[in-house]
Formats: structure tokens, C-alpha cells, sequence
């Protein structure tokens, strides 16, 4: 599904070289849920707007479904992150003046859609998320759990391939994480590959695999142990978290 070689992001100030990702190779399978963690300035953001096309390598190679991306023009990043790559990010980003459901369709249009389809389609998940009554709400008058959500519903209404989630419960009490992290195993479980980057080790036990990132550098990569008694699950890492 994903493949990195040799990936290589550096940024320069004031004659000083801070490295951000340091020749990280990286496989992912199609269906996988990997959590990324690391402490503050490890590279995990940047990584992960790597694999997205949101910044640019500086040398390595970047794969997705077999093809090889990172040399790819702005132009033909915004068409494979309309129709394969969604994103979620710690901050909602919805587009302030617009309702949730114009937020969520949106990325629909652009990737043209059909607006009957996109329309139903946005309808499924704002139900999906217990969002329907807040369809026609602009994001000032929602929570921040339900800007999430909509944020959630935003990119996966193009169904991408691979999901990227930057810390997308890092604002949210125990409540709205409860309701993120059991989407997202319902995507999970319908086959979709995901990759989330997150500080919180309970959080990180709801993936099949945690990398961890110190320096830019891939300092361990383990599948999930859950523990005998069944563990593991939405459930108790919220209970941990709260």
C-alpha cells in the first residue's frame, strides 16, 4: 500500500541544520492501523505531511499503490490527495463561513462527484457520526468533538486508500475521543489503511502496530500486543484516558 525508502527532511535557519526525518524506511500493508509516536519535535508531524504530498522530501522515495510519488507536480498531488488520501488534523481546519454538511461534501465536488452522490454520501457519514441535527450549523456553533467529527466525515466522504490522522484527539476530552477512536476502528475494520500520529501511548494501543520516531529517526516499529484478558479495545483506552 505504502512504501518509504530512504526519506530525508531537513530545515536550515540561521546556518543550523535541524533534521525532521532522517533516512526513515517505512512499509505499510493495505488494511493497517499504525499509530506513530515520539516526543515533541521527533519528526512525527512532518513524516506524515511527507506521505501526504503537504511538504517535500529532500531526497528518498515515497510509494503508494505501486507507483512512485514524491516526484509528483503540486498538480497531480492535489488530484491523488482529492481521490486517494484523506487527512485529519489535530485542528478541525472546516472552512468557517460554510456548514458541516458543504464542509464534508466539498471535497466530494471537487473530485467530481456527482452532486446527488456526494449529497448522500455526506448524509450516511454525518449520520454515521450522530451529526445529522447539525447538518446546516456552521463550525462557530459547534463543539469541539463535533468539529472533529466533521472533519473525520470530511476526508473519508472521497473513501481515500490511506487516512492520515495527526493527533486528531489531542484537543478532545475522554467523551469525543471515545466517538473518534470508534470511527476510526470502524474503518479500520471495513478494510481502511490509516496512519495516526498521536503522544498518547493508550491511544496508540488501539493500532495493529506503533512506530516510534526520536530524532527523525525510526527508533522501534511493534505490532500491538493486546493483552489476555481482551484489553485493549476503544473502551479502555478512553477509560485510561480519563
Amino acid at each position: 500500500m505504502l512504501q518509504v525508502k530512504d526519506l530525508v527532511k531537513a530545515y536550515r535557519a540561521d546556518g543550523a541544520t535541524s533534521w525532521a526525518v532522517r533516512h526513515v524506511d517505512l512499509r505499510v500493508d493495505r488494511g493497517e492501523f499504525v499509530a506513530i509516536m515520539g516526543p515533541s519535535g521527533a519528526g512525527k508531524s512532518t513524516l506524515l505531511h511527507l506521505l501526504g504530498g503537504l511538504d517535500r522530501p529532500d531526497s528518498g522515495q515515497i510509494w503508494l499503490d505501486g507507483r512512485r510519488v514524491d516526484d509528483l507536480p503540486e498538480s497531480r498531488w492535489a488530484v491523488l490527495r482529492r481521490r486517494s488520501i484523506g487527512f485529519v488534523f489535530q485542528f478541525s481546519n472546516l472552512v468557517s463561513n460554510m456548514t458541516a454538511a458543504d464542509n464534508v461534501e466539498l471535497p466530494a465536488l471537487l473530485a467530481g462527484t456527482p452532486p446527488r452522490q456526494a449529497r448522500e454520501r455526506r448524509e450516511e457519514l454525518l449520520t454515521e457520526l450522530g451529526l445529522e441535527h447539525k447538518a446546516r450549523s456552521t463550525p462557530a456553533a459547534l463543539s469541539g468533538g463535533e468539529q472533529q467529527r466533521v472533519a473525520l466525515a470530511r476526508a473519508l466522504i472521497n473513501e481515500p486508500s490511506l487516512l492520515l490522522a495527526d493527533e486528531p484527539t489531542g484537543s478532545l476530552d475522554s467523551r469525543n475521543t471515545r466517538d473518534v477512536l470508534r470511527l476510526l476502528s470502524r474503518c479500520h475494520e471495513r478494510g481502511q489503511t490509516i496512519l495516526l500520529v498521536t503522544h498518547d501511548a493508550r491511544v496508540a494501543s488501539t493500532a495493529d502496530r506503533v512506530i516510534s520516531l526520536f530524532d527523525g529517526e525510526i527508533a522501534d516499529d511493534s505490532a500491538v500486543s493486546l493483552p489476555a484478558n481482551g484489553g485493549g479495545t476503544v473502551a479502555d483506552v478512553v477509560q485510561l484516558k480519563g
